[in-house]
């Protein structure tokens, strides 16, 4: 596939990574999500499936380009240039955006998962009833995960070891953010710190669990959509409805703490309607802008897999 693909087929590609990256330093979106509105998630996975013990042998024994081609490498490091300069770049927008105009900005993100949702589905053609078991699982469980209370594991180096493989299992499926996984075991300040500080051991204990976590990961959900399709995809829809859970923009906070800066960080909130909101904590709900925002999200989509449509017949 990477032969027949254009510089305008990688550039595309390239921004598909930049809306990866936005979404997986959000706690509660999921750059797995992204991945699969954008139409590039089987790929995705077929392609992190390949690098492992079989890419090393192609490797000594053909040579680098046969290896590079063998785990379809032009495609991967288009993806991850992306993910790597939005980090850099354009989430730092998405953060302003969250602390200036939250309310729009989960909006927006609610019309995505929302068109995932109709994608997902139109994507199986045969439901039955019994996938309804898998997909109530796939809800529940990310339900309960938002709901529950963040841990507080120490930073050491094996704690973000496995913090880097669980988050970045996180990060491949729809729904689940690698991040809010992170906050959820205390470990999303710890990592904030090591970027901030440039520990490079701290950073290179969590970038190899990430590599171990990708190559394992990978191969399962490979499998399980090799052998269980419509189960697995029962429970991928479900851990995308359950992701509007997380993404409601109406929240009214529980609990909090103070971090370092003196600032009030949330760790417990509950979903509330927009009337409700406003009451509670006396700012407008702008319910009319979500829903625009929301809009925006869902043709968005529309409009790339429309763009994706046109560039696949051309």
């Amino acid at each position: 596939m990477s032969e027949q693909r254009t510089k305008k087929d990688y550039a595309l590609i390239a921004l598909k990574g930049m809306a990866m990256g936005a979404a997986d330093v959000v706690p509660g979106v999921s750059g797995g999500t992204i991945a699969f509105i954008t139409g590039i998630y089987d790929e995705l996975l077929g392609s992190l499936k390949k690098i492992g013990p079989e890419a090393v042998v192609v490797l000594f024994k053909q040579g680098i380009p046969a290896a590079w081609k063998h785990v379809n490498g032009n495609f991967l490091a288009a993806l991850f240039v992306g993910v790597l300069l939005s980090i850099k770049t354009f989430a730092g927008i998405v953060g302003y955006c969250l602390e200036h105009y939250p309310l729009l900005v989960w909006g927006f993100f609610s019309g995505l998962i929302l068109a995932s949702v109709v994608q997902l589905y139109r994507h199986e053609t045969h439901w039955k009833w019994l996938d309804l078991v898998p997909f109530l699982c796939g809800v529940a469980f990310v339900v309960a995960i938002a709901m529950a209370k963040p841990a507080h594991l120490p930073g050491h180096n094996w704690v973000l070891f496995l913090g880097g493989f669980v988050a970045i299992c996180a990060m491949i499926l729809p729904g689940i953010s690698g991040s809010f996984i992170l906050l959820l075991v205390g470990l999303y300040p710890v990592f904030l710190a090591a970027i901030n500080e440039f520990n490079i051991v701290a950073l290179g204990a969590f970038a190899a669990g990430c590599a171990c976590g990708l190559m394992v990961f990978s191969r399962i959900l490979s499998w399980l959509l090799a052998r269980f399709r419509r189960t697995t995809f029962a429970t991928l829809l479900g851990f995308l409805v359950g992701s509007l859970y997380v993404t409601w923009p109406w929240k009214v906070v529980n609990e909090f703490v103070i971090n370092r800066h003196g600032e009030q960080i949330a760790i417990s909130s509950s979903n509330v309607l927009p009337n409700v909101y406003t009451a509670s904590t006396g700012n407008t709900s702008l319910w009319a802008m979500v829903v625009f925002c929301a809009i925006i999200g869902l043709f968005l989509v529309l409009f790339i897999e429309l763009l994706a449509k046109k560039m696949k017949a051309s």
